[in-house]
């Protein structure tokens, strides 16, 4: 299986060698424009005072709505009046309730017949993060992906060339789905076991960690393949999607350093992705392992495998019903027609339900100037967080959405995939990712998780309980940053935290 490409230029003309497609790469910034951006996205080294615009981690499009359970649900502040209308009817499509086929509600028919919600609000509650079930509770915002090995010459082919990022559970698919319609069996559900690890940090305190455990159990569609690999997933917020995908790829891979020839101990690769709207290999951008490459593709993913309906991008009606196994289910009832020329989702809801999910708002920065927030991002700084969680980017002048274009934005993210050892490792490629690597998740809006979703739990799985433990659970490439923390005296802790709980 080829690994992720060092350089991006050769990998995609490889790529698109192999997929005969064209790959049009975005014009270069002049010497002057790209001077600026430079100068603006240079970290900082001056921790006495806010950065310029450091409460406008969105840039134009951030929100100064009020910090509340609604935080995450704001148009970008910078959109015309006009265009607000395709933002609320996304919104109410985002929310749609989907009905099983046939049904008197053509519009909202087509669920399932295997699903893990019946809406995309009911994963992303409040546009904002999932949550693992508590004991006894049904999970909604959470589930099970799978994949097994390449098993055939055409698998090992389909990953090489990124027509593919894993191979699915022949009977089971993808993911987990444990909810079904009428008439069809759920396939199964999600087991989770935590056991408790102690971790003393270097002041004396001790942080009890839980270690989730994972089992599929209940199966109805017989046994899954002996190989399959099994990886938790919780729904991540929705702010900033647009202008993470209006991010220059070749500002990402700038950041890129799979050999660590700079010897830092941080490498950082790309993920790469097959992009079913332009037939071309691109760089992935989405997902706990960037394995989607644009917002509209993560919708159609999302819609697919969550709900079971069919979109633009994807036409089959029945979601990740797999042949054989599961004929019933893909033989059920559909709300699209035989030829998939009309889908569930059609042409117009899929492009305002993309329009909204690239257009939710990131919030604004909370208490920049306050004193203990500002020594915890120079201890941000020092402890080497910022390796991976890089603070700025300057979007694309030709962003697809106008709200997106040309700003100066602080996710604290590279993009990039990172080793973060074994004790997060969930041991299942995907696409260029390893095992044991992760997409750097954005930290803006993090210190609003409680606020919006009710809770404070992190990770690709939820087991940390907050943002301490997420950071005691960095291993790999992260383990100096996070021994540097652990190391912290209790002052220097609390400061760190205040500064990335006002992000």
């Amino acid at each position: 299986m080829m690994r992720g490409p060092a350089l991006a230029g050769g990998a995609i003309a490889v790529c698109a060698a192999l997929l005969g497609a064209a790959v049009t790469p975005v014009a270069a910034r002049d010497a002057g424009e790209a001077a600026r951006v430079a100068r603006v996205t240079a970290p900082a080294t001056d921790f006495s005072a806010p950065e310029p615009f450091e409460t406008r981690p969105g840039g134009a499009a951030t929100s100064f709505k009020h910090p509340n359970r609604d935080a995450f649900s704001q148009p970008s502040a910078n959109m015309p009046f006009e265009r607000q209308l395709d933002f609320r009817v996304g919104n109410g499509i985002f929310k749609k309730i989907w009905v099983s086929s046939p049904s008197s509600t053509q519009s909202s028919d087509g669920l399932g017949p295997l699903f893990n919600a019946r809406s995309c609000q009911r994963c992303h509650l409040k546009d904002g993060r999932g949550h693992p079930p508590a004991a006894g509770e049904t999970p909604v915002s959470m589930f099970l992906r799978l994949s097994i090995p390449p098993q055939t010459e055409d698998d090992r082919t389909a990953l090489a060339t990124y027509l593919a990022s894993v191979i699915p559970d022949p009977a089971y698919g993808g993911q987990l789905q444990n909810f079904s319609i009428q008439g069809h069996d759920a396939e199964g559900d999600m087991k989770i076991a935590y056991e408790e690890e102690i971790v003393t940090l270097g002041d004396g305190t001790e942080v009890k960690l839980r270690r989730p455990v994972y089992e599929a159990v209940n199966l109805k569609y017989g046994p899954m393949h002996p190989d399959v690999m099994l990886s938790p997933r919780v729904a991540s917020p929705m702010i900033g999607l647009g202008l993470l995908e209006a991010i220059r790829a070749e500002d990402i891979l700038a950041g890129a350093d799979p050999e660590d020839k700079d010897g830092d101990g941080i490498s950082g690769r790309p993920n790469w992705a097959f992009n079913h709207e332009t037939g071309e290999v691109e760089l992935g951008r989405f997902g706990w392992k960037a394995g989607e490459p644009s917002v509209a593709q993560q919708s159609a993913a999302a819609f697919h495998g969550d709900i079971g309906i069919s979109t633009p991008l994807f036409r089959t009606h029945y979601g990740d019903c797999r042949e054989g196994a599961q004929d019933s289910c893909r033989d059920a009832p559909h709300g699209g027609t035989r030829d998939g020329t009309v889908t569930e989702a059609t042409d117009d809801m899929f492009e305002r339900v993309v329009f909204y999910s690239r257009n939710l708002a990131v919030p604004t920065r909370r208490d920049v100037d306050d004193p203990q927030v500002l020594a915890g991002k120079k201890l941000f700084y020092e402890s080497g967080c910022i390796s991976c969680h890089t603070p700025k980017f300057v979007t694309r002048r030709d962003a697809i959405s106008e709200e997106q274009s040309f700003q100066l934005i602080w996710p604290y993210s590279d993009m990039l995939l990172h080793d973060m050892g074994p004790g997060l490792a969930d041991n299942r490629p995907e696409g260029a990712a390893s095992g044991q690597e992760w997409r750097t998740q954005p930290l803006w809006g993090v210190g609003l998780t409680e606020a919006v979703s009710g809770h404070t739990l992190l990770l690709h799985d939820g087991r940390a309980r907050n943002v301490l433990e997420a950071i005691l659970w960095h291993g790999g490439e992260a383990q100096a940053a996070r021994d540097n923390v652990a190391a912290m005296p209790a002052e220097d802790r609390e400061a760190l935290l205040a500064f990335i709980n006002s992000l």
